[in-house]
């Protein structure tokens, strides 16, 4: 039996637009996450996939976003009752982030070789030097061939690839039990990309560590995960495992996700597209979210939303749509 680590539940995150409105960017996502488990979370951009990893490392201080309702409990302890003193002992040590731009999360201004020790001396009682050894060793263990000339860098002078393996490194530094990947693989050519995610599954082996593996690309959830969650407009559409979810699709904006990836030996001239896009977060249509792009929607589906619902003999798999089960559901798979 695996052991739980994380449980998001009812989780609804707001951002201020104005004095008193706001408006809804994560509305009442629960999923969960075991030890050593790869969980993917999928969808457009502006569908709530990086708010979402934010409300977890409790990231919104001095923003304008708050997390409205709900818990998340990390290894039987609600973050969102802890203090921003508390968050910062478990945020970096117990729960890391590996940002979407290595380039832009790095301080330009700083040596490598600074950033990583001061990550490792606030949650380390040790001296610079065994700070700045151990820099160097988890420098080398991602795969880095010079760790101390990279060290020695500024963040500009090195590769895409490279300042992700930085981040990498820099998120492992205190051996977390939890690693939030917010799309690793953005802007890396396809050999770098297999060498980061075949270095996150090393990594997941290793020290039996979790992954949120935040993406768009469905090609990468096929390979690192185990299970995936598909959000839309900031709710979460569908739950399944990898299997499940890309051998039978119920939800229409997973089967139009999944219909968009090019495949080998197709013969396909030109790829399916869905209409349209994520709706603005200041202008939600009422009913289902995702009705205005949806072929099969009917008048329900615009008039009443949906709940995310089990699907019955799924093993654990929810579909958040009017029409699951139905001959209409049915023909959006086909």
């Amino acid at each position: 039996m695996a052991e739980r680590l994380l449980d998001v539940t009812g989780l609804t995150t707001t951002f201020r637009t104005g004095k008193k409105t706001s408006v809804t960017a994560v509305n009442n996502v629960t999923f969960s996450l075991d030890r050593g488990e790869i969980l993917g979370l999928v969808g457009e951009s502006g569908c709530g996939k990086s708010v979402t990893s934010l409300s977890i490392m409790g990231l919104f201080e001095d923003t304008a976003g708050k997390v409205a309702s709900g818990s998340i409990v990390f290894d039987g302890e609600d973050l969102t009752k802890l203090t921003t003193k508390q968050m910062r002992s478990i945020r970096g040590k117990r729960i890391s982030m590996i940002f979407q731009n290595p380039m832009s999360s790095l301080n330009s201004c700083m040596r490598v070789e600074a950033q990583l020790i001061e990550a490792i001396r606030l949650h380390n009682d040790v001296s610079k030097s065994e700070a700045r050894q151990r820099a160097s060793k988890m420098l080398s263990a991602v795969g880095i061939p010079d760790p101390e000339q990279t060290l020695r860098s500024y963040p500009h002078q090195l590769s895409g690839g490279m300042s992700q393996r930085v981040m990498i490194a820099m998120a492992l530094c205190c051996e977390p039990e939890m690693m939030i990947a917010d799309e690793p693989t953005t802007a890396l050519d396809v050999t770098i990309q297999a060498q980061i995610l075949e270095l996150m599954k090393d990594i997941r082996s290793r020290n039996n560590t979790s992954i949120l593996l935040i993406t768009h690309d469905l090609g990468v959830v096929a390979e690192m995960c185990s299970r995936a969650l598909v959000m839309y407009a900031g709710r979460i559409v569908e739950e399944a495992s990898v299997e499940e979810l890309f051998a039978s699709p119920i939800h229409p904006y997973t089967v139009g996700l999944i219909a968009s990836v090019p495949k080998l030996g197709s013969g396909v001239t030109s790829l399916p597209s869905i209409p349209g896009s994520v709706p603005d977060l200041s202008a939600m249509p009422q009913g289902c979210k995702f009705a205005p792009r949806c072929k099969y929607a009917q008048a329900v589906c615009r008039q009443t939303e949906p709940e995310l619902a089990p699907v019955p003999g799924g093993n654990g798999r929810k579909c958040r749509c009017h029409l699951f089960g139905k001959e209409e559901g049915k023909e959006a798979q086909a």
